[in-house]
């Protein structure tokens, strides 16, 4: 464990109908190697347990380290986010999904390097795919020595979206924001137009968060994927709108994105059928 027990850092979690996964992504919060500064739960009217479920979290653990907020209406999970970024009080944000978790060295990791790397307005890493019943904690450790990060240029980012938000921490005083009232691609729009800006970003190869769901959507939804399709030209639309490509590179990538949606549509309807 380093010498440091607590990370200048406040963790951001949006939180929608998930009265049964927040737990687990707070344990997770909570057995980091290196204490995040605070935690703060956005509660996005979900109609139901939701709100009463984080209030007990919150009680079980040492007062003021988390807060909820609860919103009065339903504004998805990248306005949630921003809600959470202005009322944060610390040096960089760490965002994680309700139904996601971290590896235990997350923290210490990656607020390491970007302690050491100030001029990094971005990092992530890798994640992958638990069962609901496989053991959080039954991970290794890494040694922190090892754990390096890769600079990610902008054409790398371009054509593909590299940085899951479960993955994300980045430098609270930047200016960009989720844009409101996008539901689909909301993070990757804000990473692009952070790169864009001119900021450095880089991503660690370590698996250091996971997920529990399909990426593709669970059930194979051909109604999701196309949501998620069109969230994509739509981010590459704002981009190329805003100078940060030019219309021929704007061009190249709605064919590749088109190209990348027919695959998964076929991944997501072969395993439908089972195979």
């Amino acid at each position: 464990m380093s010498q440091l027990s607590t990370a200048d850092v406040s963790v951001v979690i949006p939180c929608y109908q998930c009265a049964d996964t927040i737990e687990r992504a707070v344990q997770s919060v909570a057995a980091q190697t290196m204490q995040p500064a605070e935690v703060i739960l956005v509660e996005d009217c979900s109609g139901d347990q939701t709100l009463e479920t984080l209030y007990a979290l919150q009680r079980r653990y040492r007062e003021g380290w988390i807060k909820v907020i609860g919103q009065v209406e339903n504004r998805g999970p990248g306005e949630a986010r921003n809600v959470g970024w202005e009322i944060a009080s610390h040096r960089y944000i760490a965002f994680l999904d309700a139904d996601d978790s971290w590896h235990p060295q997350k923290i210490e990791i990656q607020y390491s390097w970007m302690c050491r790397h100030p001029e990094l307005a971005l990092t992530g890493h890798e994640s992958r795919q638990l069962e609901d019943d496989e053991a959080l904690f039954n991970t290794k450790n890494f040694d922190l020595n090892k754990a390096l990060f890769n600079f990610v240029s902008k054409n790398q980012l371009l054509w593909s979206n590299r940085f899951p938000t479960r993955s994300v921490m980045l430098r609270r005083d930047l200016d960009a924001r989720f844009l409101k009232g996008k539901y689909h691609s909301e993070d990757y729009l804000l990473w692009l137009t952070i790169v864009c800006s001119g900021r450095s970003i880089a991503k660690c190869p370590l698996v250091l968060a996971y997920f529990y769901k399909d990426p593709f959507g669970s059930g194979g939804l051909s109604k999701q994927l196309w949501n998620m399709q069109k969230g994509q030209i739509d981010t590459y639309t704002r981009v190329w709108k805003m100078g940060g490509v030019s219309l021929l590179k704007y061009l190249f990538l709605i064919l590749w994105s088109g190209a990348r949606f027919v695959r998964r549509l076929i991944i997501t309807r072969l395993r439908v059928l089972g195979f």
